[in-house]
């Protein structure tokens, strides 16, 4: 279940160097990535139309490829504007491409009808790219489909127990009941969890002497994008680092690879104020070994579930049918619209 009218991220900025052809696949579509010489991101098949070979094992010339296997040779927009032995080009000799931009370090893809591309449609992941934030990019391969990551991302009350020993570290977190409001293109999710200790992965950057009141603020947005601000301080405080509390910002992607497997992208940021770039490190590391903790769990309950049994739905699922039901009701709206050309 996949809607198609909006953008993907298909990798960070920086994974697409200067002369690099790159390549990954999103919704079972290979897809190469390159700057031309002027810097600009082109996104095309990476299927030669020839004999179907991946035009990534090929070369740059100029601001074109061509084909490793027989040389034909692709313009930025697809066609074919080379092919060695033959007096004249096919029409049909063309490779399909992706409006694609670059936008806060994250490039996306746009997997639908072209004529809708609409810039305005991307997330809001400002603290991929602002001076008053730091983080270091990340990214993990899931072999699992995306809706289950999904999941994951909106019912944080499995942090009280996937991470008890990371992000979590407290059953209150499982406690607390969130609040639930519908955004643009999907839902907010607000939780509070008041006079708890900090977590272990607070801990591990910084240093507390009382219990903290903690929060989770996000959007979880169409395709799957959490944006976040999460945080606390100490118990009756204002929120705010100047109180000895904790800010963090973070930008979450999910991008289906195949419908059994799955990108993320990730980063947490913590403000520029504080300069230790061992801080930076720090953070990037407990999410690292926390997402880790996911994808355990979420491969094992993957390769768990019986296709002939209904899960049994509870109230923590509220945020996820939410969501669910808004990403049925988007690709339903999609199949309903007229057909381009």
């Amino acid at each position: 279940m996949w809607v198609r009218n909006c953008w993907y991220v298909i990798a960070w900025d920086h994974e697409i160097s200067a002369n690099a052809l790159f390549t990954r696949t999103v919704l079972d579509e290979p897809i190469l990535v390159y700057r031309t010489e002027g810097g600009e991101l082109v996104a095309m098949q990476d299927r030669c139309c020839h004999r179907h070979a991946p035009l990534s094992r090929g070369r740059r010339e100029g601001d074109c490829v061509r084909c490793g296997y027989h040389g034909l040779k692709f313009a930025a927009d697809g066609v074919c504007v080379e092919a060695p032995g033959l007096a004249s080009i096919p029409v049909k000799a063309r490779v399909r491409t992706y409006p694609v931009v670059s936008h806060n370090k994250w490039i996306f893809v746009w997997m639908g009808d072209p004529s809708l591309a609409d810039r305005a449609l991307l997330p809001d992941n400002f603290s991929c790219d602002h001076p008053d934030w730091r983080y270091k990019p990340g990214y993990v391969h899931y072999d699992t489909p995306y809706l289950l990551v999904c999941d994951n991302l909106l019912d944080f009350s499995h942090l009280s127990y996937v991470h008890e020993g990371t992000l979590g570290g407290s059953t209150a977190i499982a406690q607390a009941v969130p609040r639930i409001e519908k955004v643009p293109r999907g839902i907010r999710v607000t939780r509070h969890v008041p006079d708890v200790p900090p977590s272990p992965f607070w801990k591990s950057f910084q240093i507390f002497d009382s219990n903290v009141d903690r929060y989770f603020v996000y959007d979880f947005l169409l395709p799957g994008t959490l944006l976040m601000k999460s945080g606390g301080a100490p118990v009756g405080q204002a929120d705010g680092e100047q109180f000895g509390g904790v800010q963090l910002h973070s930008c979450q992607a999910l991008t289906p690879e195949t419908a059994t497997t799955t990108h993320y992208f990730f980063q947490q940021s913590h403000r520029s104020s504080i300069a230790d770039p061992a801080v930076t490190e720090t953070i990037y590391r407990g999410l690292v070994t926390a997402f880790e903790e996911d994808r355990e769990m979420i491969t094992a309950q993957y390769l768990n579930i019986d296709p002939e049994a209904r899960m049994l739905p509870l109230a923590m699922d509220a945020a996820l049918v939410q969501y669910r039901r808004l990403l049925q009701e988007e690709v339903e709206r999609e199949q309903r619209a007229p057909q381009a050309g």
